[in-house]
């Protein structure tokens, strides 16, 4: 492999993942099993996955308490297990707990660990999950749950028995599994705390090698409590330009790759040489209004932007077409989701006469973007032409793409967003209450915060679920996210590799879920 004929593999760190001990496997298809693949195309085991993803350079860390990339987050998913991981709907799932339950006022709860080893051969304990929130929610550390972890009283929290935990909360929790799930979350065994040399999980992989910025290799674990992996080997290798995953992908130096854009997909679909994955509504894209200044402390100014947005024209322009339109709400398809509403359509007549009831006519305002994310400032551009036409003058300012999500945070208008996948609870408690941390629209309103405490407080899911409606139904009518679409994200494999999940928005139980794939 040279950089003449992949020319896009210039990066060190790729080209040393195919160097010295790792080339032999590396350059020989799919090699390390002497099993063949059956006629029916049923799943078999045998074979080493080459997998390409974005990486973090030289600062990169197997600590499954600190993952923030997706490189990171899949290589914690093979080595590490989490207590309950997210389902397609993005309502938690049961992994290392076998069970929970609450008592009746929703703020203890009870769970059940089941039966599992970490690689070293000893048990999964309710000392080890304490001591894993405990490091997580350490005050001197930035680990990437610890917001999600807030809700537990760690000092009141004790282990029962060997497999089994008391849960004390600060207050009432009925979605407390999602604590569970979240992101970075992951079970270490009591008192770890290296992780790059030799790390020890109880996840489908094991440890076999790292170099940080380059590659890692885990072996399958024979012994996990779901099942061993099909794969003898999964290799993740760092490949940072888009162009190198998909030139490593058609050159056959790897099998699966992440995060490929719009145009390499609509460029391979359906050609034949390689598979294209796409995972349907896995990042909200808007425009967020700040509702605690003008012009967007006017609620009928921000009904005016809802109705100004044309969300087909912004999914085919910004997001080349990969991905479906918004309704001003997050979380399209997933759990409590109000797919009840009506879709809103762009109403150019109805805006101006908002905007002229408000004394906005001939409006400007500032749209701040940045190359921070795909089809940022496509966006912006679109919806510039879009509000034209209801009199509206938009200047686009671009931001920086080290700071941009710390600059609009607090500060400026009206700003270009995008975010994950995560439950719409989540999403409402971390960006919509007035003490959330990450209040980008500013809505601070004690009435809703009461219809949320309301929501955790109830038992019953169909009444929770009522509760969540009601608060939707306010944002879709004056909340601060114009929410014009949700894009797909897509992954490219080569056409031996088998068992990748469709349904799964990244960050999902089933994204990157390694365990389960098989090469044909």
């Amino acid at each position: 492999m040279n950089d003449d004929r992949f020319p896009g593999l210039h990066r060190r760190g790729f080209l040393a993942a195919t160097t010295g001990a790792a080339t032999a496997l590396a350059l020989t298809g799919c090699g390390g099993s002497d099993e063949t693949a059956t006629s029916d195309g049923a799943p078999r085991r045998g074979g080493r996955l080459r997998a390409a993803f974005a990486g973090g350079g030289a600062s990169e860390t197997l600590d499954p308490h600190l993952a923030s990339l997706f490189a990171d987050a899949a290589r914690a998913k093979a080595l590490f297990d989490k207590l309950a991981d997210f389902g397609a709907d993005l309502s938690a799932r049961p992994r290392l707990a076998e069970r929970w339950e609450p008592d009746k006022t929703l703020d203890r709860w009870q769970v059940t660990l089941r039966k599992a080893v970490f690689h070293d051969g000893k048990p999964v304990t309710a000392e080890d999950v304490l001591y894993s929130y405990r490091r997580i929610a350490d005050p001197e550390q930035a680990f990437r749950a610890k917001a999600s972890l807030e809700p537990i009283d760690l000092d009141a929290s004790r282990a029962t028995g060997e497999r089994t935990i008391e849960f004390v909360l600060k207050r009432p929790t009925a979605e407390f599994p999602n604590v569970l799930a979240a992101f970075g979350a992951y079970v270490v065994p009591e008192n770890a705390t290296e992780f790059d040399d030799r790390p020890i999980g109880s996840g489908p992989f094991r440890f076999v090698s790292f170099a940080p910025g380059r590659s890692a290799v885990f072996r399958r674990f024979d012994d996990h409590w779901d099942g061993a992996p099909l794969l003898d080997e999964i290799e993740f290798v760092v490949a940072n330009e888009e162009s190198a995953r998909v030139n490593a992908l058609l050159g056959g130096q790897v099998e699966y790759a992440h995060e490929l854009n719009p145009t390499t997909a609509r460029a391979h679909e359906g050609g034949g040489q390689i598979e294209i994955v796409r995972l349907r509504n896995s990042a909200m894209q808007a425009f967020c209004m700040k509702t605690d200044r003008a012009p967007f402390d006017d609620k009928r100014v921000r009904e005016a932007f809802f109705l100004i947005a044309d969300r087909q024209e912004l999914v085919d322009g910004a997001l080349s077409g990969a991905g479906e339109i918004g309704n001003d709400l997050f979380g399209k398809g997933y759990e409590y989701y109000a797919a009840d509403l009506p879709q809103r359509a762009q109403d150019l007549d109805r805006a101006r006469a908002l905007l002229k009831q408000a004394g906005a006519e001939n409006l400007k305002v500032t749209l701040d973007t940045s190359a921070v994310a795909a089809g940022f400032t496509e966006a912006a551009g679109i919806f510039r032409d879009q509000a034209a036409k209801a009199g509206v003058t938009i200047d686009v300012r671009m931001g920086s793409k080290d700071s941009y999500w710390s600059d609009i945070l607090d500060g400026g208008t009206l700003c270009c967003y995008r975010s994950g996948a995560m439950p719409v609870e989540a999403h409402i408690s971390q960006r919509l209450l007035t003490d959330s941390t990450t209040n980008a629209t500013k809505w601070r309103h004690k009435d809703f915060d009461a219809l949320y405490q309301q929501a955790q407080s109830t038992r019953d899911r169909t009444e929770r679920a009522a509760v969540y409606g009601r608060m939707q139904r306010r944002l879709y009518t004056e909340g601060g996210f114009l929410v014009w679409g949700f894009a797909d994200w897509i992954i490219g494999t080569s056409r031996s590799v088998k068992g990748v999940e469709t349904k799964a928005p990244a960050n999902t139980l089933d994204w990157a879920r390694f365990d389960r794939v098989w090469l044909a």
